[in-house]
């Protein structure tokens, strides 16, 4: 998952840092700041396993000794495999999922282009993700055909890897849309002879019918031009019926629509590992008139099972959390580790972690009445679908990590 990104100007422009948060005492405040690592390459993705920390930067994937809790880290990095950058590097963030089973990295590769206009050369070992083992840094290209894919996170009850998409642009402001999947091993997404399965893009030559016609059709439409950039799923989290069985998507906002989109936290629900009903609006009023005042990255879950949203133009990092005060009772793994958890506690070892309120009491499903307000901040924008009463957002800290000079409105897709 990936909570935060450095000075959104171009990788190979300058280095960025990495930030260490913490809550030490799970009130939901942090009490410990530091800058965990500098001189990076534009880091986006982190993983974390055995004492060793991972990190996409725009060009590799670095490791680190690292054991949780340590402030900075001063060992020299090592790369685990480099990954397809300069010097162009259109689309410059690379997301990290941790395999169910730990042993394998997974990375993504936005394309060089919108539509193949430099030329498939440019393209090598783009638009996909990676799969990375762990233990020897060799690589494969997974899935193929995803023009911008980010937020890779395991789905809790099916071991299924997902990830957001950013689909291609100039075909007007209501194509294409950008897209949640599954991926499979070996799987193409289309891009960028198709999108959405087989519809041809005719600007792309030279044509490629045989690859259209491999071309699977993506899971879930979002909207177009929304530049989702964050996923995580809220199983096993403290987050309150309805929002306890689904995943999370920040969505960065468009740049080239003749009205904005996206610049908000959807919330889509899941049955049986697959999206059962329509996305709503979690986060919102990130805009102020053509102003954005904040735009959603990384999504992640914290230590007492609350939802993190790192905005990177509004330079903050929001925690909304159930307003009962329920917390989970220890920090609960994400990617795939949750799914580590439930295995061992079949096999007689302690369970995941429940849910519990700060005063011990049971916590019961709550089933809280719609709101429809009109809202004037992100702290009263929670949920325009419903159970507004349920979560409270509150702004976590604030992150030296944007260029405040950087265009706000600009997009990153």
């Amino acid at each position: 998952m990936s909570l935060a990104k450095g000075r959104r100007r171009r990788a190979e422009e300058g280095q960025q840092s990495d930030y260490l948060l913490r809550d030490t005492d799970r009130d939901g405040v942090v009490d410990e700041r530091s800058d965990l690592l500098t001189d990076l390459n534009s880091p986006f993705g982190v993983a974390w396993i055995d004492d060793t920390l991972y990190v996409a930067a725009a060009d590799a994937i670095l490791s680190y000794p690292y054991k949780l809790g340590t402030p900075e880290i001063t060992e020299e990095a090592e790369i685990l495999t480099p990954l397809p950058g300069g010097p162009i590097n259109h689309h410059w963030t690379k997301d990290l999922a941790l395999s169910p089973d730990g042993t394998m990295l997974y990375a993504s590769v936005g394309s060089n282009s919108n539509a193949a206009e430099r030329g498939m050369e440019a393209e090598k070992g783009r638009a996909a993700i990676w799969q990375v083992n762990r233990g020897t840094g060799a690589s494969k290209i997974f899935a193929s055909g995803l023009r911008n894919p980010n937020g890779l996170t395991f789905e809790p009850e099916t071991g299924t890897l997902w990830a957001v998409i950013n689909e291609r642009d100039e075909l007007g402001p209501n194509l294409v849309p950008d897209y949640m999947t599954s991926i499979i091993d070996g799987g193409f997404y289309g891009w960028p002879w198709s999108y959405f399965g087989d519809h041809v893009d005719q600007r792309v030559y030279p044509r490629r019918p045989d690859m259209v016609e491999k071309a699977l059709s993506p899971d879930y439409a979002l909207s177009s031009h929304v530049a989702p950039l964050g996923m995580i799923f809220s199983q096993g989290s403290a987050m309150p019926e309805p929002y306890a069985n689904g995943a999370f998507v920040g969505e960065h906002g468009s740049w080239n629509r003749d009205h904005f989109n996206g610049y908000k936290v959807s919330y889509i629900p899941f049955e049986d590992g697959k999206p059962a009903g329509k996305a709503v609006a979690f986060v919102t009023d990130f805009l102020s008139g053509e102003q954005a005042r904040g735009r959603p990255v990384g999504v992640g879950i914290d230590g007492t099972g609350a939802l993190l949203v790192a905005d990177d133009a509004g330079n903050t990092v929001w925690r909304i959390a159930p307003s009962d005060g329920t917390v989970t009772s220890e920090p609960v793994g994400s990617d795939g580790q949750r799914l580590l958890a439930d295995a061992g506690a079949q096999n007689g070892e302690d369970p995941a972690p429940a849910t519990t309120k700060t005063d011990s009491e049971t916590v019961e499903d709550q089933q809280q009445k719609p709101e429809n307000e009109e809202n004037g901040s992100v702290e009263d924008s929670i949920s325009e679908g419903g159970a507004a009463d349920a979560v409270s957002p509150t702004p976590l800290t604030t992150v030296p990590a944007v260029n405040p000079d950087a265009d706000q409105n600009s997009g990153q897709q």
